[in-house]
Formats: structure tokens, sequence, C-alpha cells
């Protein structure tokens, strides 16, 4: 059995450097599929589908709500053309009904353990409509590996730069955070993976540099000690959302070989500015990531933002407009009070004013994101600053001997 698998294309943040990272979930989605099905992968930011290639089964995934209106006409386009098609991933289970109407087959949670009998019913002229399991999760100890086979890794360097793999030791958040739809999809109890099996998948990736996707590492004092332990003698280098503030965790993920991690800026308190201080004593770099349009927000606010983030020193700023994607707290919030234009999903990127914000017009709010990005970034550009992280990389891996030089060119120049 052959199986096309896409991930289909979406629009750039015009800010952001253009790069693009090898997906998580269609390679997750890949390693549930039994070992005898062929796959044909094709990562559509990276390529164009060979949409004549021949194939039992098309299997379209979607992380991202601005990549909906794409697998919706790649659907279409293989449906006309006489192909099965079934939608999975995190945005097909955020658009549930959507997907379902443009496809032959939806499924809506996680798959390990699962795919099989999916399979089984396609092959014998069963394949439902619609396979839930959302919120019905299986045990963790069934994450295989993922099947990193299929990606085409020349695709992802950047100037000579091979980008990180993604990989993940845990599921599911404890956290209840207003812009986020993870409790929807994962779940509100965390649910690690076992770490034999996640020291098991990062010693086999062929890559020296890794990001984990984790929605937080700081869920369980314990289990983050035991993770850094666990990676510590695989000297990887690797970037994660949030550490706990701890000096003996943040102590322990230096040790392991933490590059960077992005942490959250939404105030410009001393809490912000300790926190960020404390990563840099334990030579762990920062991403600030940062949410413009909150309802406490004017201009004056993020403008005294902006400056806060200079001062602090960053070492990269990524900044994203609040957008209320289906199925999160801010979007119910919005809803009630009538304050979503509209539902154009292809532009619910993240870099435009899709509602009404509170202390200013969606223009002005537009007009601030631009300048977060011009003024941030006015003495240094993004891709000099990038440099900077990997050149940081490249003399930590030169102290524990897991330098790959092939890995490692950085070109100082901006577009």
């Amino acid at each position: 059995m052959k199986i096309l698998l896409i991930y289909p294309r979406w629009p750039k943040l015009k800010n952001q450097p253009a790069f693009n990272l090898p997906p998580l979930g269609p390679v997750t989605f890949a390693a549930t599929l039994p070992h005898d099905v062929e796959i044909s992968f094709y990562d559509e930011n990276v390529e164009a589908v060979n949409l004549e290639e021949e194939s039992d089964l098309v299997a379209i995934s979607c992380m991202l709500t601005c990549q909906i209106p794409r697998g919706c006409e790649l659907a279409d386009w293989f449906r006309k053309h006489g192909r099965t098609v079934i939608f999975g991933g995190i945005a097909a289970m955020l658009h549930a009904e959507e997907v379902a109407s443009r496809a032959d087959s939806v499924f809506l949670g996680e798959a390990e353990g699962r795919m099989e009998a999916v399979l089984d019913d396609f092959k014998n002229g069963r394949l439902k409509k619609t396979y839930n399991f959302l919120r019905d999760f299986p045990d963790t100890a069934l994450i295989g590996a993922a099947r990193r086979g299929i990606l085409k890794h020349p695709l992802y360097n950047y100037r000579g730069v091979r980008m990180v793999d993604l990989v993940h030791a845990s599921r599911g958040c404890r956290f209840n955070c207003f812009p986020c739809c993870t409790p929807y999809l994962g779940g509100r109890k965390f649910r690690p993976r076992p770490l034999d099996k996640v020291a098991e998948e990062i010693a086999g990736i062929d890559n020296n540099r890794l990001f984990f996707v984790d929605n937080s590492l700081a869920q369980d004092d314990q289990w983050e000690k035991d993770l850094f332990k666990t990676l510590a003698p695989l000297k990887k280098k690797w970037i994660s959302h949030p550490i706990k503030n701890d000096d003996e965790i943040l102590k322990l993920a230096a040790e392991a070989g933490c590059w960077y991690v992005y942490q959250a800026v939404f105030d410009t308190s001393d809490y912000i500015r300790e926190r960020i201080k404390k990563y840099k004593s334990y030579g762990i770099g920062v991403e600030g990531t940062i949410i413009l349009g909150t309802d406490y927000q004017d201009q004056d606010s993020i403008r005294r933002l902006i400056d806060f983030l200079q001062e602090i020193e960053l070492d990269l700023a990524e900044f994203t407009v609040l957008t209320p994607f289906p199925h999160t707290p801010i979007r119910e919030k919005l809803e009630r009070e009538g304050r979503i234009l509209h539902n154009d999903w292809i532009r619910y990127t993240a870099g435009e004013v899709v509602f009404r914000p509170a202390l200013m017009s969606p223009d002005k709010l537009q007009e601030m994101y631009e300048y977060a990005w011009t003024e941030f970034y006015r003495s240094t550009c993004k891709e000099m600053k990038m440099a900077k992280l990997f050149i940081e990389v490249i003399k930590k891996e030169k102290a524990d001997g897991s330098y790959r030089g092939a890995n490692c060119k950085t070109q100082n120049r901006c577009r």
C-alpha cells in the first residue's frame, strides 16, 4: 500500500527570516503506520507536490489554521480526480467540520495504535467519514520514533546551515493559557513519554541540533531533572519552550545542552527582567515571544515594551498579533463580545489583525506590529542576531567535542 502524505503550504510572515523547519506532525503520523506502508511525502513549503504521482490513499496533514484553505484546495483536486483523501493533524482537529466536508475521511486525535484499523477499513471499502479520538489519549509508551526518513533534509537548509530537527518528550499541558488550543487538543494533564524511548529516538537523529516542541518542559520538577540528566550524555544542543526558573534545573539544562529557550514576555516587570538574566547566567540564550494586542495594551505600552526588550538584551524577539484560533479561551471571549472581524483562515497567520482590539483600532495594532519588528531589529538585523546564536552553539559544540563543521556555516550578511 502506498500513501501520498502532504503538508500544505501557508503564507510566511514577511518579518521572519525565510527558513523552514522539518515538520514533526507528518513524521510522527508516519511512525504510526505499518512498516510495509510506502510513504511519499511532500512538504509544499519547500517543494511542489507531484499531483500525478500514483498512490492508494492521499493523507493531508495540517498543523496551522492558515494551512486549511490550501489543504482543502488540494483535497478538492484529488477527489475530483478520483482519489481518496483523509485529513489529520492539529488544524484538522480545530476545523473538523470544515475538513470533513472536503474529504472522504478525517482523523481526529492522536494516531498511535489506531492507524492499522483505519487502513483496514480503507482496504475493505468501509472507510468512516470521521474517526474521533479527541481526548481519548493513547498510552505515551506507544509513541515511537518519528519516521524522519521520509524528509528531504537538504531542503531545510538555510544559508548552508541545517535547521533543527523537531522532537517531543511529552504531550498535554496542565496550564490553560488564554491564546492556546492545547487544552482542547491534548488535555490539561501532563503526559510524559518514557525517557528511555525519548533518549533512543534522539540518539538516532542525525542532527546535533534539536527543538523540543513540548508546550512547556516546566510541568513536573522531577521529570524535568530526569529528562536533562537523560539528555546530557547524548551531547545534543537543543531549543525548547520555558524551563523552570530554578537554579538546579537550569544548571542541569545547561549541562544537557540547552542552547536557547523561547520565553513569553508579557510585561515589563522585574520578574521578566530577572528571568532573562537567570537564563543568561547559565549560558542559555533567550528568544522572546511577544503577543501584541491584548486588552491591556495601547500604543504607548507597546512602545515601552519594545524599549524594555532592548534593555534586557534578548538574543532574538518574535512578535505576533494576538489571534483567536478556534477552541481557545481568547476566541470564546472575543466571540461573546462580537470582536472577531472575519474567519478568512488563510489570514490567521498571527501576523495580521483579525479582531477588534480594546484600546486601539485594528489598523493601529497592525501598525504597531510592524513598528515592533522594525524597532527591535533597528540596530542589528534578524539574520545577524541568528548568526550570533549559531556562533554560541558552535562554541558549545567545540567545547564538548560534538561540533560538526558541515552543519555550522554562517554567513554574516543581511537581506
